[in-house]
């Protein structure tokens, strides 16, 4: 095997800070990637709930108190979060597909907007039901 010079290379950038700087499209995108597995969590509490509510008795009692607890609330509500930024999300990479808002100062204008109007639709979505 042929001696590699490897030089005074960086290292890989998990060091944030030192040799890489997080970026609003990469953040967005690992928050694209968290939101929809937490939807799939929520999705098995709702499915939870109504299952429990076919049974009936103690089974619906016990998937009604965490539903409605504050647990339940936090949990719920963080999840109307997830699914309006997940949807923004999917719009934006619909747009970037037909070659639209492709360039670094687009695209994280695009990320700090989404956040935004997930932040807002959510509190809009609180407040009406």
């Amino acid at each position: 095997m042929a001696d590699v010079n490897r030089g005074n290379r960086p290292l890989s950038p998990f060091m944030f800070g030192q040799y890489y700087r997080p970026q609003w499209t990469s953040m967005t995108s690992i928050a694209n990637r968290i939101t929809g597995l937490s939807l799939i969590v929520a999705a098995f509490l709702v499915v939870w709930y109504l299952a429990g509510l076919s049974v009936g008795g103690r089974s619906f009692e016990v998937a009604n108190g965490v539903i409605t607890s504050w647990f339940g609330d936090i949990v719920m509500t963080l999840s109307v979060y997830a699914l309006w930024y997940h949807t923004l999300a999917g719009v934006r990479h619909l747009i970037w597909d037909t070659g639209r808002m492709l360039r670094v100062d687009q695209a994280e204008t695009a990320g700090k907007v989404i956040v935004a109007a997930a932040a807002v639709l959510t509190v809009i979505t609180v407040i009406v039901c």
